[in-house]
């Protein structure tokens, strides 16, 4: 009567330490692709950390891309707004109140920058004759420049030309196109590390 018993417990101790010997398996969240845990090797383990280097290294590299993309658009702001043309009357080398306050920028970002060199470029329409224009050119591009030394700017750091009717911005021949021609440009001639003001 003892046989059936001792039997039956013979065959659950071996059922179960068949069950013990088994590496335990983890489901993953999908409950499709077994993962053998944690019993792993020594490579796994290389692996994986290997894998979370990489990871790591990813992000970091698309912060830092993302922080220089960043720096490059203040960069190109900072050098539009130094850059900004301004425009003149008809015949006239006076300053235009929205040339003043372009200008106005122009001097803050400059005391922020004293290592920035610039040219500035005078520009006249098609209309008078090329000495004329030339002149006129010039009084724009030296009324500009008394304007920034005016406001401690050193003249040193600014270059005056005239380019009279040439370069026109807009090669028509009407006033919109004479307009937009009448002009005092801005070109960075030295010193390229721009900060902002109050930076």
């Amino acid at each position: 009567m003892l046989r059936p018993v001792v039997l039956f417990s013979l065959m659950t101790a071996v059922a179960l330490g068949a069950c013990a010997k088994k590496k335990p398996v983890v489901v993953t969240p999908d409950n499709t692709t077994p993962v053998v845990s944690p019993t792993d090797t020594a490579q796994a383990r290389r692996d994986r950390e290997a894998a979370e280097r990489a990871r790591t290294d990813s992000i970091a590299s698309a912060r830092a891309a993302e922080e220089a993309a960043e720096r490059e658009r203040i960069m190109a702001g900072l050098r539009n707004t130094l850059e900004q043309v301004i425009y003149f009357e008809y015949d006239d080398d006076k300053l235009r109140d929205d040339a003043a306050e372009a200008l106005g920028q122009k001097v803050q970002f400059l005391r922020a920058n004293p290592g920035i060199r610039i040219r500035i470029t005078g520009h006249t329409d098609e209309r008078g004759s090329v000495e004329y224009n030339l002149a006129l050119g010039m009084r724009r591009a030296q009324v500009v420049k008394d304007y920034l030394v005016g406001f401690s700017i050193d003249e040193s750091r600014l270059e005056i030309v005239s380019m009279g009717e040439d370069q026109p911005q807009d090669v028509g021949h009407d006033d919109a196109a004479w307009a937009k021609n009448r002009r005092a440009g801005f070109t960075i001639t030295s010193g390229n590390a721009l900060t902002a003001p109050g930076q």
